[in-house]
């Protein structure tokens, strides 16, 4: 599973709303793929379509949707919402990563 704090679910829904996404219809789609400082990095974005293998949670209201690959990588994952002065936005907790980069997109096991 993968959970989302109070703050994220305020971010997204403020996202969502700005960018003109419809709510009902759409989830955040998280992902994982190969790069980054330290090998692996997240993928964050708005979606409407479902693949053969996705994987569909909900969690504060908000519904996330990750591919079967990338699930293996995020089980136990909150996604969190830095903001402020120092803020880094989106941060992925992911007690799965044994190492993360400075800028915490990406991650490595």
């Amino acid at each position: 599973m993968i959970k989302v704090s109070s703050q994220a679910k305020e971010k997204v829904v403020q996202m969502m709303q700005s960018d003109g996404v419809d709510i009902a219809s759409h989830f955040v789609r998280v992902g994982v793929k190969s790069g980054g400082c330290s090998g692996l990095s997240y993928e964050l974005k708005f979606d409407a379509s479902l693949g053969e293998d996705d994987k569909i949670f909900e969690d504060n209201n908000v519904r996330i949707v990750v591919d079967k690959k990338s699930f293996l990588y995020l089980v136990g994952t909150t996604l969190e919402y830095s903001g402020g002065l120092n803020g880094k936005g989106f941060v992925f907790n992911n007690p799965n990563a044994n190492r993360t980069c400075g800028c915490g997109e990406s991650f490595s096991l």
